[in-house]
């Protein structure tokens, strides 16, 4: 007899062995239907997984996160089938999982995929996919899979099983006359894979190094019902219509060159809403406790290697050299923060010390990576370092994250925040013992918090555990920007230190955190949130002044005047052209106010008043319209 033991908490006992889905009709003939695979101990499995002896079992279905996952797996491998009958002279290398859908890699001679080939691929798709092939794992031996692959030409798999640890299991799944090597698990047959689409082409060198073949790559994305694909495909089509480059260009924000790649040319109303952004930033600093401070550009080697970060980022620093001495343009701060607190002898009086800078940091991205404001080679960070005693992680922690919630209300981003706790990456610096502290220390922190919060286990920061804060746009779409890292190595690795209350030298913590994270991306992020119509605070022009004849023009430029001396960013369009040309035109520069003057309120004195969402405001005094634009503001 066995025990198998479900999320609820509920138990079964069997003395037979049985299969996963065995198991699912013997709950109900629903779930049978609707099962894609199950979780047997945290272990993700196919539904013909075999069950004989006590475990704790999921039974998953294309509503959970890991089944929808399984299904864009499955819907890889369904295009690298349709692919081979179209054109069995390719090889088909790897195809993951990625957020909203999958890729598969491809590498075939003389031939370059067109549009055209995507929707014949897709068609083909379907007539597979219609089939309800059943879907069936294979398990070879090491030798057994190397023969297999090279007698069908398959060498790029050859070369993947090569690269396996000794004593790994090799399994394969078939579907008809298809079969490929995965880990898996799949579903159960092709006949669940009917919602998906083919998104585009893309090149991908082999194993991502520029050295090796350029492969072809095919995107698609897949989903459990026709609903939630058209969802989807409606959010892409708004998304292009937002993206934060093409807004740039219309509204003459930024733009980038061949000459700088990954770096930015600042235009006078972009860098007019940086600098609002830099500067309600630096307000939020001194607010919570922050002394601003500048380090520098160019450091010496010998600092990046005594911190970790020359073995974990070396590859993507820029270098120089002179005077015999190698330097590296800084990819971040936190080490540089550390030789601003080694300044002096610091008491535990002094504790915590917060130190926050706009640190703008360069990293060698690769240039097939680079985009837009997203990824750049040249950025800066909203930055900051707290130095503080173990017994202070918990305060400082919380009063970052009333910070977070603080700043993020201003751009009203504070509604559907969730909270991820990563733990040790397989690559780390630190001993076990001082992970087991700082993550146990932030769990505490997020169960005392009162958010909910999920844990990512191996996506923390090479040098200890991170809180990640993730908000969701305009359209549904995820973005993670602020973060707080708990540091308990590099204060070792560079001799930090302050004075304890009974005289000894202790080390402090560090606590690593940030709200914009990168500023460029994070106003490419507002940028595509808010479509381009910034808030009235934000906006690089609030107010627009137009005359319709050229009996207004003074009235115009006094207004104006009026306007800048209360601090109100404005343009005026005294050009010769109709009223509703220059409404038209300023409306689409997503201009927040637009003021209308004619005779009428040249003679009375007043200002007709218009949105850029077309509303009428009506008739006011000036005084009345400044009165309305600082309630903006606030």
């Amino acid at each position: 007899m066995f025990i198998l033991t479900f999320p609820d908490g509920r138990q079964r006992s069997f003395f037979e062995p049985l299969s996963v889905f065995a198991l699912a009709q013997s709950i109900s003939a629903s779930l049978a239907k609707a099962a894609v695979a199950a979780k047997i101990d945290d272990v993700l499995v196919d539904t013909s997984y075999i069950l004989s002896s006590n475990a704790r079992v999921a039974i998953l279905t294309l509503k959970d996160a890991e089944g929808l996952d399984i299904l864009r797996h499955s819907c890889a491998h369904l295009m690298a089938h349709a692919v081979k009958h179209l054109f069995p002279q390719t090889q088909v290398t790897i195809g993951p999982v990625i957020d909203d859908g999958f890729f598969y890699d491809f590498s075939i001679k003389d031939h370059s995929f067109t549009p055209e080939d995507l929707l014949a691929i897709e068609v083909a798709m379907q007539d597979i996919a219609k089939k309800n092939l059943p879907i069936q794992r294979e398990e070879m031996s090491r030798d057994e899979a190397i023969r297999y692959f090279q007698e069908i030409g398959e060498y790029y798999k050859v070369e993947i099983i090569r690269a396996l640890p000794e004593g790994e299991v090799i399994s394969c799944y078939r579907q008809g006359d298809f079969k490929d090597l995965c880990r898996g698990p799949h579903l159960p047959s092709t006949g669940f894979l009917k919602h998906f689409k083919l998104m585009k082409l893309a090149g991908a060198y082999w194993r991502g190094d520029s050295h090796n073949e350029m492969l072809q790559r095919i995107y698609g994305t897949a989903w459990p019902d026709v609903e939630q694909l058209t969802a989807y495909l409606t959010r892409l089509e708004e998304a292009e219509k937002r993206d934060h480059r093409k807004i740039a260009k219309q509204l003459d924000l930024f733009h980038l060159q061949e000459e700088a790649p990954g770096m930015i040319f600042w235009h006078p109303r972009g860098w007019t809403i940086y600098q609002i952004l830099e500067q309600f930033m630096r307000r939020q600093f001194k607010k919570h406790g922050y002394q601003e401070v500048r380090t520098p550009q160019v450091v010496d080697r010998v600092l990046w290697e005594k911190s970790g970060h020359w073995d974990k980022f070396g590859d993507d620093m820029f270098y120089l050299k002179t005077d015999d001495r190698h330097y590296a343009i800084k990819p971040m701060n936190c080490p540089c923060h550390v030789q601003i607190f080694n300044q002096g002898v610091r008491s535990y009086r002094e504790l915590p010390i917060r130190l926050a800078e706009f640190g703008c940091c360069h990293r060698n991205e690769a240039s097939g990576a680079l985009h837009g404001l997203f990824r750049t080679r040249s950025f800066t960070q909203d930055d900051g370092h707290i130095f503080c005693m173990e017994e202070q992680i918990g305060s400082e922690a919380q009063g970052f994250i009333a910070m977070l919630f603080d700043t993020y209300a201003a751009f009203g981003l504070e509604k559907n925040i969730s909270v991820k706790l990563s733990t040790r990456p397989i690559k780390r610096v630190g001993s076990d013992e001082a992970w087991d502290k700082a993550e146990a220390a932030l769990e505490e922190v997020l169960n005392h918090s009162g958010l909910e919060w999920q844990l990512m286990p191996g996506e923390g920061a090479f040098y200890g555990p991170k809180i990640e804060f993730i908000f969701e746009d305009a359209i549904g779409r995820k973005w993670t920007t602020g973060s707080i890292q708990l540091d308990f190595s590099m204060p070792v690795r560079l001799g930090a230190e302050y004075m304890a209350e009974n005289g000894e030298k202790r080390i402090p913590v560090m606590l690593h955190r940030a709200i914009c994270g990168s500023m460029e991306r994070f106003f490419g992020i507002l940028t595509e949130h808010y479509a381009g119509k910034f808030p009235v605070w934000l906006a690089p022009v609030q107010v627009v002044l137009m005359n319709i004849t050229d009996k207004q023009a003074g009235y115009v430029q006094e207004l104006a005047q009026q306007l800048e001396a209360c601090g109100i960013r404005c343009q005026t369009d005294l050009r010769n052209e109709k009223i509703g040309y220059k409404i038209r035109e300023h409306t689409l520069n997503r201009v927040p106010y637009l003021l209308v003057l004619g005779d009428k309120e040249l003679d009375h004195r007043t200002v007709s008043v218009r949105f850029r969402d077309g509303q009428d405001l009506g008739v006011m005094t000036a005084e009345a319209f400044i009165l309305k634009v600082q309630e903006a503001l606030c």
